[in-house]
């Protein structure tokens, strides 16, 4: 048996950028090397774990130096979490490297011509800016360091927490999280006393067993909070005990609901949900308009930032009062909302039919009239014979998943030609992957990067694209 060739130990390696996804890069001997957990300026011994054609990949063996980008994080869980993996990075660095991200991408994926790239907005809120967690329920609780060294045995693996990096069977318990408003943790950490006092079973993720399965928690700037437990199977007593001390200890909630699981996926897209008590909604509030939130709706997890960056599509849009728009992957029709003042029509287009009957009913209690909205797959949907009904779109605006457009929904805008693009992405990558295959018939004009999510690599991205 051919015995494996030993990897090297890079010792001394200088950090000297960050990639796509958030990975720090060094570079020897004309090759790139990838590694977790470090920060530019950053200088370690690096023990290289995986080989390429043109990079490496490593980890951390000893930090010789610290960067003086380095802060120290505000989280006790960081560096186990995963996720807010910047909060050792100053937040002015943040938003410097984040932008650069999307110039990279635009230049190396999209080959395109940098037109004007306005500065980042940063958020305002750094700590505390989400509107929306999930957790999960484990009866194996990831043990830390300090736990495994100490010799003690721990009888009580029961955790509710985040899944760890790369395993899904193993999840952090969470004390404090510093995302959601402090409600939030109060909330999940009552749950997590009464459920081990009471003796709950929680779930296991390699056997499928376990009553007590994810919590999704949700609120809005209206103070409005929405609490979803979601249960393995239908023990409808033990389920009615805890759901009433949850409503008893937390009257500022307004949607207490809970769905049976049973299936080997989390997702609840495809279960019913039953409401405990309260309504089986809240409401979100941004400028004028008020938005309807159901327990399947896709709000931005960031209010405040998604009002900006709404405010930067409609700038972008250029509109002035006589356009038909067409608003793909609409959501709960915010965007489409947002903008119908101020053009003839818009017709939204979203896969989700919740979040459509949701979008209707957004119209509905902002007295909008001249939207209207279709359910369907987006590629399917943007047909001629669609067209020929609705109208040609004079205005196109994006706001696709992380994977990008189809390159059915792209050949289709080439046909119609809509005279302007305004493309949302979460992806700078995958953006730039669809302007490419655009650029024949579109000029890029401007682009708008938006920091929705503080202390992660992630960033949203808005582009205008102009028709030749």
């Amino acid at each position: 048996m051919a015995r494996r060739k030993k990897l090297p130990l890079i010792k001394n390696l200088e950090i000297i950028d960050i990639a796509d996804e958030g990975k720090a890069i060094g570079k020897t001997d004309n090759m790139v090397v990838f590694v977790k957990g470090l920060v530019p300026g950053d200088i370690a011994d690096i023990q290289i774990k995986k080989k390429r054609k043109k990079y490496l990949e490593g980890i951390v063996i000893r930090l010789v130096k610290q960067s003086d980008l380095r802060i120290t994080p505000f989280c006790r869980h960081f560096g186990i979490c995963g996720g807010c993996k910047w909060q050792n990075l100053t937040y002015e660095k943040q938003l410097y490297f984040k932008q650069k991200q999307v110039a990279d991408n635009i230049q190396r994926i999209g080959q395109l011509e940098m037109p004007e790239l306005y500065p980042i907005l940063g958020s305002d809120k750094q700590q505390y800016y989400r509107n929306k967690l999930e957790y999960t329920f484990s009866n194996i609780r990831w043990l830390e360091n300090d736990e495994i060294h100490s010799g003690c045995e721990f009888k009580d693996r029961k955790a509710l927490g985040f899944h760890i990096p790369g395993r899904f069977d193993r999840i952090l318990h969470i004390d404090t999280c510093y995302l959601q408003n402090d409600l939030s943790n109060k909330i999940r950490n009552e749950i997590s006393v009464y459920t081990k006092r009471e003796n709950y079973s929680y779930y296991d993720q390699t056997k499928f067993e376990g009553l007590m399965r994810n919590l999704i928690i949700r609120n809005t700037e209206l103070n409005e909070w929405m609490v979803i437990v979601v249960f393995q199977k239908n023990e409808s007593s033990r389920i009615e005990k805890l759901l009433k001390h949850i409503d008893s200890e937390f009257p500022e909630i307004t949607s207490l609901m809970y769905v049976i699981n049973s299936k080997v996926n989390d997702t609840i897209h495809d279960l019913d949900v039953h409401l405990f008590s309260g309504r089986d909604h809240i409401y979100e509030q941004m400028g004028d308009l008020k938005f309807k939130i159901g327990p399947k709706s896709f709000f931005q997890t960031n209010t405040m930032q998604a009002y900006k960056l709404y405010e930067i599509v409609k700038k972008f849009a250029e509109l002035k009062g006589n356009e038909i728009v067409y608003d793909l992957y609409t959501g709960t029709g915010t965007i489409a909302n947002f903008i119908a003042s101020e053009c003839k029509r818009v017709i939204g287009l979203e896969y989700v039919e919740d979040a459509i009957q949701d979008a209707i009913t957004n119209s509905e209690c902002n007295n909008i009239r001249n939207t209207t909205f279709f359910a369907g797959d987006i590629k399917d949907l943007l047909t001629e014979k669609f067209v020929k009904k609705h109208g040609t779109p004079d205005i196109m605006i994006t706001d696709p998943p992380r994977a990008g457009m189809h390159s059915d929904v792209l050949h289709s805008i080439l046909k119609l030609q809509p005279y302007r693009i305004v493309y949302i992405s979460c992806n700078p990558a995958t953006q730039a992957r669809d302007i490419h295959i655009l650029r024949n018939k579109y000029k890029l004009k401007a682009i708008q990067p938006v920091d929705m999510f503080p202390h992660t690599h992630h960033v949203e991205n808005v582009v205008q694209l102009g028709l030749k």
